[in-house]
């Protein structure tokens, strides 16, 4: 029982660590080594600490990663995202919060070529919240329909967050992906159903805008759009269509990308540079901190600590509804304090154990984490998204005004993962096709 106590002890210590603002790669490795010092021995510790790193960074699977975040960033700073707002402005500009709903809508498609919330929120955040107070929208509105459309980034594919998923837990990436089209979809249709509603019964929050565009107009923006749309059906059509891996998907992404912005002649030497900058220092900062993760992982099995909650949790005869309602009610605490990735890693060895001993498929839990992650994206008081907008809005707007929009938002989330836990069939049925 010694080694599940000094177990226990270590989940406490991260989670103390983490609330100092300790950067989270440090905190597990650190906890890892002392924890598994204290089990086995240094020399042992040591051994560890030289073979897990390499074995965790050779996995093929990895490589989707940096493929997938340079086809994002490519995307980007290659200008191929930029038409995406206008192209929706101009269709939905006449509908109650009709530039909201184009917020949202940007977002989503950002989402689907980028995989990164906090790439969505910057992007969209510059271009959209300005329109909208030009036409005076309400700032809460403005900034809100920004912060929550680009928690889509995290959950339409290709989601950074499923991929680390998957490989931790053996999931199939495609699957996942599959499995969170539909929730995905349906999360971006529940925010525009939401704006309609409170703008239409609230129009102060959206002034009608009198703009009239033109069907030239609005075809020619959508010539805009293709770009995405050709990325989105290359991709996932050929992975789901069984012509590439996910592993590959990810390579013929970035080469897609990087050909498109060729022949759109936006591929510039500082588009470029700027690309491979980013791609390289956040592939090096997630692997830094998923290294950390599997030593924290393999520390817990050594010590027994995951099956020990398993047990206890067990003996407490809880069923999969109030076991799934006790886990939103914990990540959304968690999402107040802690990072989505380091959420994500630091619960995955707790709660593996109790879904595989309540037959919970893995594939739903993957998408109803992510989802939940998604609203610790915006929630106060250390929502990455909020804080991420605050740096490209007007200097008028506060972090209060961006936390009071997405309110409304979080509710919306919330009756979204309720959906997903009492009709998982919401999550499994397009999986259900692929099996």
């Amino acid at each position: 029982m010694e080694n599940e106590i000094v177990g226990l002890v270590s989940i406490f210590v991260v989670m103390g660590l983490l609330l100092m603002r300790v950067p989270i790669a440090f905190t597990l490795i650190f906890v890892s080594f002392v924890g598994i010092s204290l089990i086995l021995g240094p020399r042992q510790a040591w051994g560890i600490l030289s073979v897990i790193p390499y074995d965790f960074a050779a996995k093929w699977t990895l490589s989707s990663i940096p493929m997938f975040l340079l086809m994002g960033y490519m995307a980007h700073h290659g200008g191929l995202t930029t038409g995406l707002f206008a192209a929706a402005r101009l269709w939905l500009s006449r509908l109650p919060g009709g530039l909201a709903i184009a917020a949202v809508l940007g977002c989503s498609g950002f989402a689907a070529v980028s995989g990164s919330s906090v790439a969505c929120a910057a992007a969209m955040g510059r271009i959209a919240v300005p329109q909208m107070l030009k036409y005076n929208y309400a700032p809460t509105l403005a900034t809100g329909s920004v912060a929550a459309g680009g928690t889509l980034g995290a959950l339409i594919p290709p989601s950074i967050l499923l991929i680390l998923f998957g490989i931790f837990t053996e999931t199939s990436i495609n699957l996942l992906f599959i499995a969170s089209i539909g929730v995905g979809v349906f999360s971006a249709v529940s925010y525009v159903v939401m704006i309609v509603i409170r703008t239409w019964l609230n129009p102060e929050l959206a002034p009608p805008v009198d703009d009239r565009p033109s069907w030239r107009e609005r075809i020619t923006a959508l010539s805009e759009v293709w770009p995405v749309l050709v990325l989105f059906g290359i991709v996932l059509g050929g992975m789901f269509a069984g012509i590439f891996t996910a592993t590959e998907a990810g390579a013929v992404g970035a080469f897609m990308t990087i050909l498109i912005s060729f022949f759109k002649r936006t591929l510039t030497f500082s588009a470029l540079k700027d690309t491979l900058v980013e791609t390289l220092s956040t592939t090096a900062s997630l692997f830094f901190i998923a290294i950390g993760a599997s030593l924290f992982i393999r520390f817990l099995t050594f010590a027994g600590t995951d099956d020990l909650i398993a047990e206890i949790i067990l003996q407490l005869g809880t069923d999969r509804i109030v076991l799934i309602l006790g886990l939103v009610g914990v990540y959304l605490v968690m999402g107040m304090f802690i990072d989505p990735l380091g959420t994500m890693l630091l619960t995955i060895p707790l709660v593996m154990p109790v879904l595989d001993k309540l037959d919970i498929p893995m594939v739903w839990f993957g998408v109803f984490l992510v989802k939940m992650l998604e609203i610790g994206m915006i929630t106060p008081p250390i929502g990455l998204n909020v804080f991420v907008l605050k740096t490209v809005v007007p200097r008028d707007i506060t972090l209060g005004i961006i936390f009071k929009g997405v309110m409304w938002f979080i509710i919306i989330d919330i009756l979204v993962v309720l959906l997903m836990i009492f009709f998982p069939q919401l999550v499994l049925f397009l999986p259900g096709f692929a099996q």
